[in-house]
């Protein structure tokens, strides 16, 4: 993780695989939701993190397009979800990005989440890595139109935090991701914490 030289005016913290190390849950998640709903394709951990940051009923629809597959979104994000929650414990705090959005907070500078996930998962998931109190502002895809690489969560933040968008840096650790943040007018700091596979 390099972050840029210079002081910035907010930061924002994309969540699952940033601040949170729960990429593996969600993927395990996912396999066992197209199990049940006929996704008999193979979704590996890459395609898994090329689809990092798009709203996950929007995944679905772009699978059954890819594999030719008709699966229900709202059905396989439930099952999906139903999985993550039951398994939330396997999920932890990324340390090195959770100790620098602690730090920017003491120093008084605007901090917020703007993640691609449902927002009642990423409240969830804040509080079993207990890091919920630390971010007032938090921007979900229930929030916006357009999911990621499209602008529009990490420009919503900003608004939020009252930052212009060239005055912000974005942690993030997908190519998608990283991409709306440049839309965004944004600098962005690529994050690779290496999840865990148990």
């Amino acid at each position: 993780m390099t972050i840029p030289e210079g002081d910035f005016d907010g930061y924002i913290f994309d969540h699952d695989g940033t601040l949170a190390l729960s990429m593996h849950v969600h993927y395990d998640g996912w396999i066992e939701a197209f199990r049940k709903n006929g996704g008999e394709f193979e979704f590996t951990r890459e395609t898994a993190q090329s689809y990092a940051g798009v709203g996950m009923h929007d995944t679905v629809e772009i699978l059954n397009r890819r594999f030719g597959c008709a699966m229900d979104p709202d059905q396989v994000v439930r099952d999906q979800e139903a999985y993550f929650f039951a398994n939330i414990d396997r999920v932890a705090p990324y340390e090195p990005v959770v100790d620098f959005a602690r730090a920017r907070a003491a120093e008084g500078k605007p901090i917020a989440v703007a993640s691609g996930g449902l927002r009642e998962t990423v409240a969830k998931t804040m509080e079993a890595v207990g890091i919920a109190a630390l971010f007032d502002i938090v921007v979900t895809q229930d929030d916006v139109e357009n999911s990621k690489p499209a602008p529009d969560l990490f420009l919503l933040a900003a608004e939020k935090m009252g930052v212009e968008p060239g005055g912000c840096l974005v942690f993030e650790d997908s190519g998608l991701g990283i991409q709306a943040a440049q839309a965004a007018g944004m600098a962005a700091v690529l994050v690779e914490p290496g999840d865990p596979v148990a």
